[in-house]
């Protein structure tokens, strides 16, 4: 018999299939239909920092007074109709966890720390399993340099684990100089998790309208290789700190692919945008099959098995391989 129970964040998972935060998991009822066909967790959508500012300061009506609010909070993200106020999302919470019995993840958007991460708590005691702080600033100024930051988003960990207890999974992008030392200094500042890898969503031009175009661009399969290289690398390496992969995983194959290189769970979101939450039933029958075929009990004797630190050949992760394949490469 094979077993596709594990754990994340000290929560317990009947597989290790989480739905990403997104446009699915903004409702109870989405909730209810993505349990339904075997989601091991769900990571509610995001609210975001600018939301928590804006209440905060109580600037809805005169955003210009308002001292210290980011430069996103005062501009643009003034015209954005958010759905969702703070308000709004402490009772998503609540109403979720009354709908669905797999844990519930709560999800911050967010730059810095500062006033809104008391919000931390308030999530807490509206019920959240957890929370996922997802961490992202487009750097524009060339005075800025890495390491101020680096410090913005460490300090913004540390104040959310400063506010609440709750078990706290970090949401990166790749574009740090060095990815190893920086989930190594989330695990420092309280984090349980960091989830790898942030996708960004990237404006257009459009030459005729003469004007920027927005567009969503759900995932691909090759997007998957990226968080699997450095989940392959960093497995063993922080000690206490899961790892959670996202990004490109489209079939049960991925997922355990992901497993393999030392992920605690994988997370999917555009694989159900495109097929439905009956994806997910798809993937858990191809990971269970795979399981059965190779003679697995559970899928915690599963994981790590390809990471650099057990694999065999652990040269192809690093720059061995990047050689090797330039050079055969006719």
């Amino acid at each position: 018999m094979t077993s596709l129970a594990t754990t994340y964040l000290g929560l317990k998972l009947k597989n290790p299939l989480v739905v990403s935060s997104s446009s699915l998991t903004d409702s109870p009822e989405k909730l209810q239909r993505l349990q339904e066909a075997g989601a091991g967790a769900v990571v509610l959508k995001s609210v975001f920092e600018e939301q928590l500012e804006l209440e905060a300061m109580k600037i809805d009506k005169s955003l210009n007074a308002g001292e210290g609010v980011s430069a996103e909070a005062t501009g643009m993200f003034a015209d954005i109709p958010f759905e969702m106020g703070p308000g709004e999302y402490l009772k998503l919470i609540e109403k979720s966890k009354r709908a669905v019995n797999i844990p519930v993840i709560a999800s911050v958007n967010c730059v810095r720390g500062g006033k809104w991460s008391s919000f931390a708590r308030k999530i807490s005691e509206a019920g959240a399993d957890a929370l996922e702080l997802n961490l992202y600033a487009l750097q524009t100024d060339p005075e800025k340099g890495a390491a101020a930051v680096e410090k913005e988003y460490l300090d913004a960990v540390a104040e959310v684990r400063a506010a609440t207890r709750l078990p706290l999974a970090v949401k990166l992008s790749p574009f740090f100089s060095s990815i190893p030392n920086m989930v190594a200094q989330l695990a420092k500042r309280g984090a349980n998790a960091a989830v790898l890898f942030n996708r960004f969503y990237q404006p257009n031009l459009d030459i005729f309208a003469m004007k920027t175009v927005s567009r969503l661009h759900l995932s691909h399969p090759d997007d998957a290789l990226l968080p699997l290289r450095w989940i392959g690398l960093l497995h063993g390496r922080v000690p206490k700190l899961e790892l959670a992969a996202t990004s490109g995983i489209h079939d049960g194959q991925t997922a355990l692919k992901m497993i393999l290189a030392g992920a605690q769970v994988a997370m999917v979101c555009s694989a159900i945008f495109r097929n439905k939450e009956q994806q997910l039933t798809q993937m858990l029958a191809e990971m269970e099959a795979w399981m059965r075929a190779k003679e697995y009990r559970t899928i915690d004797e599963v994981r790590g098995l390809l990471s650099q630190k057990s694999n065999p050949e652990p040269q192809a992760f690093e720059r061995s391989q990047y050689i090797k394949m330039l050079v055969g490469f006719d």
